[in-house]
């Protein structure tokens, strides 16, 4: 499977990245899963540490750990579980980060994390702090490259000018086309990668379209929008191929994204990502294809 590098690091990850939030609590399923994006070639495995309360992070790190030089574990921190386990609240201070980073080392198994990501962001966070921690965390040896996860085009700009992230994860696909008229030029200008989460939306572009429909439709999509606009998406440009091929090549034919992160809750959801990954590229003409379809105008139109 192609690698892209991811910013300026000396990271190269494939194409298509593993999920790890989909893979369940059981260890054998969870395994079996993680073995078949390895056969697959694929390297690049991302978790948290929200996910099933730390249980994750020690799911892919006992997978992983006789392959850990060869591969690429991506973490993320900021939201603190309470006590009860009844909820999280969301903690961006230098203190916290430093003292999670060790926990999620631990439960991983391993010295270092290759990508550490802060979980989300806001304007009225300490910002300038938590850069701070992060880099002494690089300097330390604990981590070796860090970004954040957002969705918030104000949040991205300020990582941008004050701290040297080399990527940010985002929501992005066929029916979320909000990064491509905020930030994804502004990524691309400064070098810095974007890996991309939700390429299915929820379903709605595999195969089964609008069966994974609801009554709330989709962003903002209604209902009726999508059953008009996803069989023309599929007659017009999925004829020959698979939909879910049609939206991963969507997401990579942008030059500011390094790698698609889908999430898999079976080894045939692997296999059918990674051969969709391997497919052929877009045409510039079915991009303006679908552009034309799913407009990102659609934002704007409904607010």
């Amino acid at each position: 499977m192609k690698k892209r590098q991811v910013g300026t690091s000396d990271l190269f990850v494939t194409e298509l990245g593993l999920g790890c939030m989909s893979i369940g609590t059981e260890e054998k399923a969870a395994r079996s899963i993680i073995e078949a994006a390895l056969e697959e070639g694929i390297n690049y495995f991302d978790t948290a540490d929200l996910y099933d309360f730390g249980d994750n992070e020690r799911l892919v790190g006992k997978a992983l750990k006789d392959v850990r030089e060869q591969i690429i574990i991506a973490t993320k921190v900021g939201n603190r579980w309470h006590k009860e386990r009844t909820g999280w609240s969301w903690d961006p201070s230098k203190a916290y980060i430093k003292e999670e980073v060790k926990n999620s080392l631990k439960r991983i198994g391993t010295d270092y994390i290759d990508l550490y990501q802060l979980h989300g962001g806001t304007l009225d966070d300490p910002i300038d702090e938590t850069i701070e921690a992060f880099e002494e965390l690089k300097a330390e040896g604990f981590i070796r490259y860090y970004g954040i996860s957002s969705i918030r085009p104000n949040v991205i700009r300020e990582y941008v000018k004050k701290s040297s992230i080399v990527s940010v994860m985002m929501q992005y696909s066929i029916l979320d086309r909000r990064p491509e008229e905020t930030v994804l030029p502004l990524l691309q200008e400064n070098g810095i990668s974007v890996v991309t989460r939700g390429p299915l939306a929820k379903g709605l572009l595999s195969d089964k379209l609008l069966d994974k429909a609801s009554e709330k439709g989709y962003l903002d999509y209604t209902l009726e929008e999508l059953q008009d606009i996803l069989p023309v998406l599929k007659e017009k440009v999925a004829s020959s191929r698979s939909f879910t091929e049609v939206a991963l090549q969507y997401n990579l034919s942008n030059p500011a994204v390094a790698s698609v992160v889908a999430g898999a809750s079976s080894t045939d959801q692997i296999k059918r990502n990674a051969n969709a990954v391997r497919s052929q590229p877009l045409t510039n003409e079915e991009i303006r294809m679908i552009r034309e379809l799913a407009k990102a105008s659609i934002y704007n139109e409904h607010r």
